[in-house]
């Protein structure tokens, strides 16, 4: 009996274990344990919102329910004793010893932590939980609830991750970005560029299309290393002869016609020579801006073609004085719409 027992020590030992109990045999008879195996212990690790196919790696920390060994991976104080994937993907385990954990679902590993457990258990039985998640980061930046870093747990499509981010602020603009290591792959969307420079694909998707039809094409996995941005809102600028000058933000529209922006700056002040207005444009790479002109009077009696307002356009509606109220260049004009954000409505 010595000379056996002396026999599995050394086996255990060549294997990163240690030597078991010699009882482990007969506590580990799976007619008199598993039948007995708490429910409510499983239920403490509960992780119903864990896919099936989630990959455990590195960071992620799990607890086994292992019948016949509730000493080994139970804390004296009740409950279930954690285990952290280290950096290089393996976890230590008592018994057991080193194991490479990574790259596995829970089914799998729990397959591989039976075999290893042979030697020591009579037809061993193990439960795999994941206790707290730290290997698949996705960085959610801009303008949502709660920005920072979300865990995915298994497969997330980008509505569901904005979703795990609290949602939308009301600031939010009408596009999220998506950035993903080239080493991940592209991001598989027509619209998708790639940047060499920094190793990047880069996708911007309409927040309506995933929003309004969270099933389209646009709507894409998101994998472990991505970052989504949400841009705040566009603003637009009214100055000049309106009742009610400022900015006013597009919120989830990429642009706003004429005449919505003037319905939002309450209509034009008597005094409004409405036919000479012109929208002000940012050139790209120019100081300068383009003047666009626009006949608010024809546009208002529908004689004339709407004009859509992109993000920092600046409508100007002189009035039948405007020589003497000191709006007489592009400079002024620019620099009264500036001012005029401090009063943005709310």
């Amino acid at each position: 009996m010595n000379c056996h027992v002396v026999f599995w020590c050394v086996f255990l030992g060549t294997n990163g274990a240690y030597c078991c109990p010699s009882n482990a045999q007969q506590l580990a008879d799976p007619k008199s344990v598993v039948a007995q195996l708490p429910e409510a212990k499983a239920a403490r690790l509960s992780t119903d919102d864990v896919h099936p196919d989630y990959v455990l790696g590195p960071g992620d920390e799990i607890a086994l329910i292992v019948p016949g060994l509730e000493n080994q991976y139970e804390l004296s104080s009740g409950g279930e004793k954690v285990f952290r994937i280290d950096a290089s993907g393996d976890v230590t385990l008592p018994l057991i010893g080193r194991i490479h954990a990574s790259g596995h679902n829970t089914a799998a590993l729990e397959l591989k932590l039976q075999d290893r457990l042979k030697p020591i258990l009579k037809d061993p039985q193990v439960v795999v939980n994941v206790a707290s998640f730290g290997s698949q980061p996705v960085a959610v930046l801009g303008a949502v609830r709660s920005p920072g870093i979300v865990q995915l747990r298994g497969r997330k499509t980008l509505f569901e991750v904005l979703s795990l981010a609290g949602g939308l602020q009301p600031e939010a603009g009408y596009i999220v970005q998506v950035t993903r290591p080239v080493k991940n792959g592209s991001i598989p969307l027509a619209t998708a560029k790639s940047d060499p420079s920094s190793q990047v694909s880069v996708a911007s998707i309409r927040l309506k299309d995933i929003i309004n039809a969270p099933n389209a094409r646009e709507n894409i996995e998101i994998l472990p290393g991505d970052t989504v941005s949400v841009p705040k809102a566009g603003v637009v600028y009214v100055v000049g002869s309106v009742a009610k000058p400022g900015g006013y933000p597009l919120n989830e529209n990429e642009s706003l016609s004429a005449l919505q922006v003037l319905s939002l700056a309450e209509g034009l002040q008597h005094t409004a020579a409405a036919s000479k207005s012109r929208v002000l444009r940012a050139v790209p790479g120019s100081p300068n801006r383009a003047e666009i002109p626009i006949n608010l009077d024809r546009l208002m009696t529908g004689k004339a073609t709407d004009l859509q307002l992109r993000a920092d356009d600046i409508l100007f509606v002189p009035g039948s004085k405007a020589k003497s109220a000191g709006l007489r260049t592009i400079d002024a004009i620019v620099n009264a719409a500036s001012y005029s954000i401090l009063y943005l409505p709310h």
